[in-house]
């Protein structure tokens, strides 16, 4: 299956080094983020927090949080081994922060997006 995906532009124009955090947690914290910054009371496999600011003169784009339970789950479903679903999921999250959206937002999987 395919996904549309939209494309935005990110205003990422700067030649400053950009810097990007990741997390990795559990269910129990990856549902108290999705709850509080999206109102869903439910645990998810990735999110990401866009914030497009120069910090210490560094350009920050922003938070990316795995949830590694999740990530387990899904590596069943994927045939893949923890560490590959984990950094699919980590490249969903960036691609996120740089402006690509899913046109089905119930669907947040990264399996299938395309550019």
């Amino acid at each position: 299956m395919k996904k549309t995906t939209t494309r935005k532009t990110s205003g990422i124009k700067s030649k400053r080094n950009m810097v990007i955090n990741i997390s990795i947690v559990g269910d129990k914290d990856i549902k108290v983020l999705n709850n509080k910054y999206f109102e869903r009371n439910y645990p998810t496999d990735v999110l990401s927090f866009n914030f497009n600011q120069v910090v210490d003169g560094e350009y920050y784009l922003g938070d990316v949080v795995v949830n590694k339970d999740q990530a387990e789950r899904q590596c069943k479903d994927y045939g893949n081994d923890l560490e590959h679903e984990i950094s699919e999921l980590v490249a969903h999250g960036v691609l996120h922060l740089l402006g690509v959206h899913h046109e089905d937002d119930n669907d947040n999987r990264v399996h299938g997006v395309t550019t």
